[in-house]
């Protein structure tokens, strides 16, 4: 299948990779699904700060496993958390799962990791710590599903206590955003979860009835919901020098 432009994927039957780098472990997952059962075949875990090093590595030691009887011709599509998170986990899950596709063939799914988060807690928002005193949220503005229409936001206490729009239910995976939450919304429940997986992305991406689009490799980009370290900084450095 071409990969250079949108393509409805309605059946997802195959060997499917998926590739989440954007919390502080990394992690790479092996499925097969057939109708509407999905085998997985394994999972490897990457430290975050040394993902760049381990990440092709663990896609094939996970093809390589003589116990799985998989090979690189039987992958027939990715899945890839393209955020948010760590900035510099994100571009370099992206640019080894665009480099994979390209070579490979096939198509590419690009999904929320906070989605994930919303899907494996079996509600329709979630948040995660962004560090600085914000969260990364998701809210879900209709119903409660996990793949109701919601909008993703970077917010800290200011902006969580300004929302008129305030979810029941959150998915939370980490102790910094439960806190925050908690001082801000305290009448809503919170949905406690492990961090997401590859292993997860897999389960709801292609679990799911309706069709996706495949992602258009030249297009795909990581979603950060805020401006990198060097770019805020950059700024600065820059004003400064035009001031001088």
């Amino acid at each position: 299948m071409e990969t250079n432009e949108r393509t409805s994927i309605e059946m997802l039957d195959g060997m499917w990779l998926a590739v989440d780098t954007c919390g502080p472990i990394g992690t790479v997952a092996l499925g097969v699904f057939s109708g509407k059962l999905l085998t997985h075949f394994g999972q490897t875990e990457m430290e975050g700060r040394r993902i760049g090093e381990t990440l092709i590595a663990s896609v094939a030691a996970l093809l390589a496993d003589p116990l799985k009887d998989a090979r690189i011709e039987h992958v027939d599509g990715i899945v890839v958390v393209n955020g948010p998170g760590s900035f510099t986990g994100v571009r370099l899950g992206l640019a080894a799962v665009k480099g994979l596709a390209e070579a490979w063939r096939v198509p590419v799914i690009a999904v929320s990791r906070l989605e994930v988060m919303a899907a494996k807690a079996k509600v329709g928002s979630a948040a995660q710590d962004a560090h600085r005193q914000e969260v990364f949220l998701r809210v879900a503005v209709s119903g409660a599903a996990p793949d109701s229409e919601a909008w993703e936001l970077l917010a800290g206490a200011p902006e969580l206590a300004a929302m008129e729009v305030r979810p029941e239910r959150v998915a939370i995976c980490d102790d910094k955003a439960a806190a925050l939450l908690q001082s801000c919304w305290p009448l809503v429940e919170q949905v406690r979860i492990e961090a997401p997986t590859a292993a997860d992305a897999l389960d709801h991406c292609l679990g799911r009835s309706e069709a996706f689009e495949s992602a258009d490799l030249a297009l795909l980009d990581g979603y950060y919901l805020r401006r990198s370290d060097a770019e805020i900084f950059g700024d600065g450095l820059g004003q400064a020098a035009e001031k001088s």
